[in-house]
């Protein structure tokens, strides 16, 4: 009851993720409809409801457009958890300022990248050139797509491609 459904507006555009429990909730109340079952059926004392894996709301849901936050998990998937000084894949990584905060750098996309410990000692709290070190990538926002809002989930969840693909 607690897998992921794929939640699409009126017009199929892929808004957000909910529990099974939350879409069938969704659909016995009819609020929206099943679109994909892809998990068999839940069974209650009497009846027996198709598991959703998508469904798609019955009105249409106006909403800004999302963006994605600025977090430390955010910051590292956008750098594929890769040290962006050396380019070593490490289980643990640090967040540097490129320019460091007491130099007047500001705590945004622009100025955030992942590194490995090592690294971000090596560097300190001086510039990039001060510290005789260059970058893998520019670092920028990653982009708001549904594609990569939803990436996560599309490993156990193949059939979600095709909606999200296209936004």
């Amino acid at each position: 009851m607690d897998g992921a459904v794929l939640v699409l507006n009126a017009n199929f555009e892929p808004i957000n993720v909910c529990s099974t429990r939350r879409a069938l909730g969704l659909v016995m109340s009819g609020k929206a409809s099943l679109v994909m079952n892809g998990r068999g059926e839940v069974h209650t004392v009497s009846h027996s409801y198709p598991c959703p894996s998508i469904i798609r709301l019955e009105r249409m849901i106006k909403r800004q457009r999302p963006t994605v936050r600025l977090t430390k998990r955010e910051i590292l998937r956008r750098d594929n958890f890769t040290c962006q000084y050396c380019g070593q894949h490490v289980t643990f990584l640090t967040i540097d300022h490129v320019i460091p905060r007491r130099l007047g750098g500001q705590h945004l996309w622009t100025n955030l990248v992942a590194a490995c410990p090592p690294c971000n000692h090596r560097k300190g709290g001086r510039t990039l050139e001060q510290a005789q070190m260059r970058l893998l990538r520019t670092p920028g926002e990653p982009p708001a797509s549904a594609f990569y809002l939803f990436s996560r989930h599309l490993a156990e969840n193949q059939e979600w491609v095709p909606f999200v693909e296209g936004w």
